[in-house]
């Protein structure tokens, strides 16, 4: 009777090992693949993309050259350099920026300065 009753509670202690024991991979599993961060590479690519959309978006505004204007993107965060010709174009160009998507922030650095150069 008592060698029952002892496989029995090892049999149950058994089952609840087990148990735990998958219960713990499915959740590591499931935590690490949410936490999983983006390859450098696809990190790049999104910025970069994130970037050529921006500048995209600023060559179809109505009246903006974009010839002088530089557009970098890291992470969602904008940054637009460079110079346009006229003091409307800063403010116009952070407002196109902003309604781009995956843009999250916009770092307006535009001057006002002349187009192009005189070369000899």
């Amino acid at each position: 009777m008592k060698t029952l009753n002892l496989l029995k509670v090892l049999g149950l202690a058994v089952c609840v090992a087990t148990a735990s024991g998958a219960y713990a991979q499915a959740s590591d599993t499931t935590d690490s693949g949410a936490m999983t961060a983006p390859s450098a590479k696809t990190v790049k690519k999104t910025d970069r993309k994130l970037g050529l959309d921006v500048r995209k978006a600023l060559s179809k505004a109505q009246g903006f050259d974009v010839s002088n204007v530089f557009v970098r993107a890291r992470g969602g965060a904008v940054t637009l350099t460079g110079s346009v010709p006229q003091g409307d174009q800063i403010q116009q160009a952070a407002d196109v920026a902003n309604q781009v998507p995956g843009v999250k922030s916009v770092n307006n650095k535009l001057t006002i300065g002349t187009q192009g150069g005189s070369g000899g």
